[in-house]
């Protein structure tokens, strides 16, 4: 997986360009929204293996994951924003088996559970891997990914930002 702060940047950056005025609720919901399907290693715990479709990287990775989460979050908090929300909170979710599937390492990303059981991976794969837990992310490991996800997520995120910011600034 890539790192909590390479997902949360990717989901700024999609409500700044949905949306450059996003309001605070939506920032944070999707910086959440992109967080969220990483709590399937919870399944761990409990026994639930990598590959089963509730494993890592299984359901809550999924396309049809992140429709129900935005839909469901669009309804409750969207307001008479809702079709935004809902674009915003679905790209932000997705994102995160997206960036999943250009890691280093893992069992590929279940994009189509429940549907097909399949794991996928892109050609593009040189994002390191996160390590799962605290301890094991302060390490040399961490210190690799943090460099990946500069090169390959941190850049173009701060490239599209600019770009948008000072594109937007000439409009008005």
């Amino acid at each position: 997986m890539a790192s909590i702060f390479g997902h949360g940047l990717v989901a700024y950056t999609v409500a700044k360009v949905v949306d450059f005025k996003s309001c605070k609720l939506l920032v944070f919901l999707a910086i959440g929204s992109s967080i969220l399907p990483d709590l399937d290693v919870l399944g761990f715990s409990f026994g639930i293996d990598y590959l089963h479709p509730l494993g890592h990287r299984g359901f809550t990775h999924s396309i049809l994951f992140a429709l129900l989460w935005s839909a469901l979050l669009a309804f409750f908090l969207g307001k008479s924003r809702k079709l935004i929300f809902a674009v915003v909170l679905f790209l932000s979710t997705v994102s995160h088996g997206l960036l999943d599937a250009m890691t280093s390492g893992g069992k590929g990303v279940g994009f189509f559970i429940p549907f097909e059981n399949s794991r996928y991976f892109f050609p593009f794969r040189e994002i390191k891997v996160s390590p799962i837990g605290v301890e094991k992310f302060f390490s040399e490991w961490g210190i690799r990914v943090i460099l990946s996800e500069i090169k390959y997520i941190a850049i173009p995120c701060l490239i599209i930002l600019v770009t948008l910011f000072f594109t937007r600034k000439r409009k008005s």
